[in-house]
């Protein structure tokens, strides 16, 4: 999952060095935690936050197939 975000979030931004993912375990949930430069928050996130939903749709499927329960969040 931690790659999938990672490609995502990479190909959207303008510093994707500065793209760094954190992993952690809540009572059976993976989520993860999608940090970007200041300057890049708008472009992952989106106008009315539509990127945003559709990263996390696109890992929630990829999380179905996993069979695991996933959360993103943008940091």
């Amino acid at each position: 999952m931690e790659e999938l975000i990672a490609c995502i979030a990479k190909a959207l931004v303008k510093r994707p060095e500065a793209v760094t993912i954190t992993k952690i375990q809540k009572k059976g949930l993976e989520v993860y935690e999608l940090h970007v430069a200041p300057e890049d928050m708008g472009k992952v996130i989106g106008k009315q936050g539509k990127i945003a939903k559709a990263l996390r749709l696109v890992v929630k499927a990829a999380a179905v197939k996993a069979n695991k329960k996933v959360s993103v969040d943008i940091v």
